[in-house]
């Protein structure tokens, strides 16, 4: 029974046996067909012998094998490589069924392939995740055939893989490029130049299109007979914390994506900036309790830090504590520093219940509170309206969009900074305020 187990029977087979069924059933009115049916009959019976005997003689004619990442990077696509090996004496007709992880949903994936006698094939397919954690491969089904294609031998690869999903690291090489491109100003990604105007001295250097014409020398361009400037070095070491609220206000999702996984992958991408930019990067989140704490350092194994507790953020998305978060505040970050906190709020009278901690903070930190617009109201309050339901739906978006920018104009009525952006723009709207704040001196 065991040899029987991998023995599968092709759709060509059963739709040959159909048509010889119809042509007895003909017979039975052309009688001159039924010495032909039998024929084709006993036809198909010897081919398909044959095929059973050339498919399932022999052993190892196949060899499989799934590579996968050793982690995959969430919101991004993630490649897979199949390799197959025939080692069969004739061209294999081959369909591949992975059986990926569940969280993708997948349940017809279906790879066809031809790979030549003696050779092997390499097959790719991308998978992108949407939530962190661990996704568990099943085993790799091949399922081989000849030409003839009336049976297929099933041959099982690569069972029980498991890859654990951390937040989109590669999107830290992208962001990386775009921070120290000189041009990307030009393209509206990078609104500052990277010299700094604090007073700590660098060098005097000739006048090139784009610097501030408040640093020229003067005494220098007088002997140099041509237009001399200062430039200054951004002042380095100095404390940046990527804040992330665990909270309900962060599950609502975007392209299947929640709020918190792009807070998260922010996260990822900014800290390694402000290394790469010699400040110090630390993190914390909190929800109920305040949790996945790494102070701020500049360390070799600094991003490795952030990046598990990264991966490690969980939440039931209960109601955030800002109490909790002042006390933890005023506990780990004792010295001036720079905060950017993840959060969102939808209406003026949430921000105004959160309003006194995010003050206190304020008192003593650099507080950049980042939020979000929801782009499905912004498309709402686009398309134009057509019937009387629809011009009510759009004054309610209007509405919803006017109070996300009170919420701007009062939060920086107490001097606290902010972030109103779509989840698309996340990442390169708070590198660019990050930046503008290290240009400008701030902290």
């Amino acid at each position: 029974m065991k040899f029987l187990k991998p023995f599968y029977i092709e759709p060509r087979f059963f739709q040959i046996v159909i048509g010889v069924i119809f042509l007895f059933g003909f017979s039975y009115f052309i009688p001159v067909l039924f010495p032909l049916a039998q024929i084709l009959l006993l036809l198909i019976s010897i081919v398909f012998t044959i095929d059973f005997a050339i498919v399932f003689i022999g052993k190892s004619k196949l060899k499989g094998q799934r590579e996968v990442p050793d982690k995959f990077s969430n919101c991004d696509q993630n490649q897979i490589t199949l390799s197959i090996t025939n080692n069969y004496p004739f061209k294999i007709h081959l369909t591949i069924i992975d059986e990926i992880p569940e969280q993708f949903q997948k349940r017809n994936f279906k790879i066809k392939q031809i790979i030549a006698p003696q050779n092997k094939a390499t097959i790719t397919y991308n998978l992108r995740p949407i939530e962190r954690g661990e996704y568990h491969f099943g085993a790799l089904n091949v399922y081989a055939s000849s030409i003839l294609g009336l049976v297929a031998k099933r041959f099982t690869f690569d069972s029980h893989m498991m890859v654990p999903t951390y937040p989109g690291f590669k999107q830290l090489r992208k962001f990386e490029l775009l921070n120290i491109h000189k041009n990307s100003a030009e393209y509206g990604i990078k609104k500052i130049r990277r010299i700094g105007h604090t007073m700590e001295f660098e060098q005097i250097k000739e006048y090139a299109q784009g610097d501030d014409i408040r640093t020229i020398n003067w005494k220098a361009t007088a002997k140099k007979n041509s237009l001399m400037v200062n430039q200054f070095q951004d002042e380095k070491s100095q404390p940046v914390y990527a804040i992330i609220d665990r909270g309900r206000v962060m599950q609502m999702p975007f392209d299947g994506i929640s709020l918190l996984d792009y807070a998260i992958n922010s996260t990822l991408v900014i800290s390694n900036a402000i290394l790469k930019k010699q400040d110090k990067s630390g993190m914390l989140s909190f929800s109920k309790k305040v949790e996945n704490v790494v102070i701020a350092q500049r360390r070799s194994s600094q991003m490795q830090l952030i990046l598990e507790a990264l991966y490690n953020v969980k939440t039931d998305f209960f109601e955030s504590d800002y109490g909790k978060l002042y006390s933890a505040v005023k506990r780990h970050i004792t010295q001036r520093s720079l905060i950017l906190l993840y959060t969102n709020f939808e209406t003026l009278d949430s921000l105004h219940r959160q309003l006194p901690y995010l003050k206190a903070i304020a008192k003593n930190h650099l507080l950049v509170v980042i939020f979000f617009q929801n782009t499905e109201l912004q498309n709402l309050i686009k398309n134009e309206a057509e019937t009387l339901q629809h011009i009510y739906d759009k004054a309610i978006a209007e509405k919803f969009a006017f109070e996300k920018r009170l919420i701007v104009n009062e939060l920086k009525k107490y001097g606290i900074y902010s972030i109103l952006t779509t989840p698309q723009n996340l990442t390169i709207d708070t590198l660019n305020k990050y930046l503008e704040i290290k240009s400008r001196g701030l902290i």
